[in-house]
């Protein structure tokens, strides 16, 4: 499954967000971030364990990404492992070539398409650019080949193609092995969640210049 919005709001003729200057991509993720962590899910009620990721916190590393090659725009393809509700694609879609996710929990992935009407209305009454239609969405268990055949085929993007991978920190003992496995040489895993004590995985750097432990987001390196 693929979830999806009617783009035809946008128009061939648009450039992409990342050919704009860098102040308007700015302007436009923080206005992102600023919808989504308005809509916090936390740790206690209802919902238990679910978590949401605070979108703020991608925006203290946005240069460092850009100037340092982290993130190539139009380039790097994104995939956030337990993407819940889609917002951290959301966000990497103005970023990346194709911005994918996968959900175990299909109610919360039924999340996704309420939220961006909304976030697309907000965005066009600030006159801002909308996500860049490239975003897709799978349900489904992460460690399910069947799950990648479908990624293949909808977005013909294999897990050896992905440039950046993204969990919470519930999910980094699962994803780092197969990410020094299999992931591409220089592939960057990123993990949220992260406190004082960092974890070390076999086969992948910590990058400790593009983290933010202020902001619980640190980043390693598939090793060469």
């Amino acid at each position: 499954m693929i979830a999806s919005v009617d783009s035809s709001a946008e128009s061939d003729d648009d450039p992409s967000i990342v050919a704009m200057d860098r102040r308007l991509l700015h302007t436009t993720l923080e206005a992102v971030a600023a919808f989504y962590d308005a809509r916090q899910v936390g740790e206690t009620g209802g919902l238990g364990f679910r978590r949401t990721t605070r979108l703020s916190a991608f925006l203290a590393c946005l240069d460092r990404w850009l100037d340092g090659g982290i993130l190539v725009p139009d380039q790097s393809r994104f995939l956030d492992i337990g993407c819940g509700d889609g917002r951290v694609n959301v966000w990497f879609s103005y970023l990346t070539q194709a911005s994918v996710g996968i959900e175990i929990d299909e109610w919360t992935l039924d999340e996704y398409l309420p939220l961006r009407r909304q976030l697309d209305q907000a965005l066009e009454e600030q006159g801002l650019p909308l996500p860049e239609d490239n975003i897709a969405l799978l349900h489904g268990d992460s460690l399910d080949q069947a799950v990648h055949d479908e990624m293949r085929r909808t977005t013909a993007t294999t897990f050896g193609d992905i440039d950046l991978f993204f969990t919470f920190l519930t999910l980094h003992d699962e994803l780092a092995p197969r990410i020094a496995a299999d992931a591409k040489d220089g592939a960057i895993f990123i993990v949220y969640g992260l406190d004082n004590i960092l974890p070390r995985y076999d086969g992948l750097t910590l990058l400790e210049e593009a983290s933010s432990l202020a902001d619980q987001l640190v980043l390693y390196r598939k090793e060469t």
